[in-house]
């Protein structure tokens, strides 16, 4: 390990629902949950005010709205979590050419090889302005845990939630670790987190004194060793600035359970579509098509199908999801969906049509049955979900607060408003219309507010910022 905390764990705070109070006044200080509003659905973000009441991540959504029936329930607007993401992701770079993205929210950065950071105090100075250009730059705050590797930094990271900053100074390392428990450490769940516990191991110490042999007896060769090296803080894995994407993948879970035949095979093609907009989006293409069904009962049948090489053919991707799914029975109802493409290559075989459909099948056919299709789940799909932007020809900017029985509430403000006022439009009112996402924070306020905020420096010594759930 290094003999300075030159490695940084960035993790936004409660970044979805954060992004949501930032976009919306009257939420601020509220309880707002991010997620699949369906009977199904399941929470991607709770706010802190949400967690208060036992809210958080990956719970279905309707045990959350038992527990916080008063809670604000949006869906979530990708597009502006990513372009918010991206403006996170470039301030990480500019500290160091090694930042290596977990999720939209969340990375690690190597300061010492961008030579921001070479000791404590430099490597403090990098996490505090760090915190202090996201707030300027999105109105958002994030917990930076700085330390001398990555799995120390992000256990920094987590005492640091929400809105603070932890620096675990090397040389105190064990000592920090002991009292802590065993789910502390990466990659050890509830079912490890069990399974030692009934061992009478529940600390990273008992699990250091318990010795690499025990370990390896309870939880087999490599968990074993890699535990024990948890628990002494070593920690060798570098920074990696490129993770390899390993497959792209979309699936859809149905608030009543598919069982017309035709309706399967029609989501189906759909999500194939989805699936090469994503993997064209991204610049790749693949070989391997997966189609993974989920049926009443919950069983789950994966299926794939290798072509002689990669493609991002809409067409192929769709024959070949459809030859998957024909022997697949589903006469007792398909409550989940999904296609995916792994074995991916940043290049196509152009005559891959051929193999997946015929040598004298014609392209534009395939078109032409995907278009109705896609007409029609888009006809499906809420026209006004909870959450996102509209536009009114006399009121201006909002967003939906509700919409039911032919009717559609919004509430008029913006993220640089006071909190505004409601009102009830018909669905297929003409003056009402979907709108891009406003900037969280003005260009004004950017350029008036830039540079660090000197009232994150108490905030920024070990220990600050309050524990908190992990997003």
């Amino acid at each position: 390990m290094r003999n300075a905390p030159t490695i940084l764990h960035l993790d936004m705070d409660a970044f979805f629902a954060s992004v949501e109070q930032a976009s919306k006044p009257s939420l601020r200080g509220k309880a707002v949950v991010v997620g699949g509003l369906g009977p199904r659905g399941v929470v991607a973000t709770a706010s802190y005010e949400a967690r208060v009441f036992g809210v958080h991540s990956a719970m279905p959504m309707a045990q959350a709205r038992r527990l916080a029936p008063n809670a604000a329930y949006l869906v979530p607007r990708f597009g502006l979590y990513r372009s918010i993401s991206e403006q996170v992701m470039a301030l990480l770079r500019e500290l160091s050419p090694l930042v290596e993205p977990l999720s939209l929210d969340e990375a690690f950065v190597d300061l010492e090889a961008g030579g921001t950071a070479w000791d404590e105090a430099s490597a403090r100075l990098a996490g505090v302005k760090l915190r202090a250009d996201i707030r300027a730059g999105t109105g958002l705050t994030g917990s930076v845990g700085l330390a001398a590797s990555k799995m120390l930094a992000k256990i920094a990271s987590e005492e640091a939630k929400p809105d603070g900053l932890v620096l675990i100074e090397p040389g105190t390392e064990r000592a920090l670790l002991g009292p802590m428990s065993v789910r502390t450490l990466p990659g050890v769940g509830p079912a490890t987190g069990d399974h030692l516990r009934r061992a009478g191991i529940t600390t990273v110490d008992e699990l250091a004194e318990a010795g690499e042999d025990e370990l390896v007896r309870l939880v087999g060769k490599a968990h074993g060793h890699a535990l024990y090296a948890m628990a002494l803080a070593h920690d060798e894995r570098p920074v990696v600035a490129e993770r390899e994407t390993k497959s792209v993948s979309v699936e859809d879970t149905y608030d009543v359970d598919i069982h017309d035949r035709i309706r399967v095979g029609l989501e189906v093609q759909r999500l194939a579509d989805r699936c090469v907009r994503r993997l064209r989006g991204a610049g790749l293409s693949g070989r391997t098509i997966v189609l993974k069904v989920r049926r009443y009962d919950f069983s789950t049948l994966t299926r794939s199908e290798t072509l002689r090489g990669p493609t991002d053919d809409p067409a192929v991707v769709r024959e070949a999801a459809a030859r998957l799914l024909d022997p697949v029975d589903t006469t007792g109802g398909v409550r989940l969906l999904g296609v995916g493409v792994s074995g991916l290559a940043d290049y196509t075989q152009e005559d891959l049509f051929a193999q997946a459909a015929g040598e004298g099948a014609d392209p534009s056919a395939e078109e032409a049955v995907a278009e109705p299709v896609a007409e029609e789940a888009a006809r499906a799909e809420r026209r006004w979900p909870s959450g996102h932007d509209v536009r009114h020809t006399e009121y201006g900017h909002g967003w939906v607060q509700g919409s039911g029985l032919g009717r559609v509430t919004v509430r008029f403000e913006t993220p640089d408003s006071e909190p505004g006022r409601v009102r009830t439009f018909r669905v297929d009112d003409p003056a009402l219309e979907p709108a891009d996402p406003l900037p969280l924070v003005s260009r004004r306020q950017v350029d008036g507010e830039g540079g660090a905020d000197g009232g994150l420096e108490g905030a920024a010594h070990s220990g600050g910022g309050s524990g908190g759930g992990v997003e």
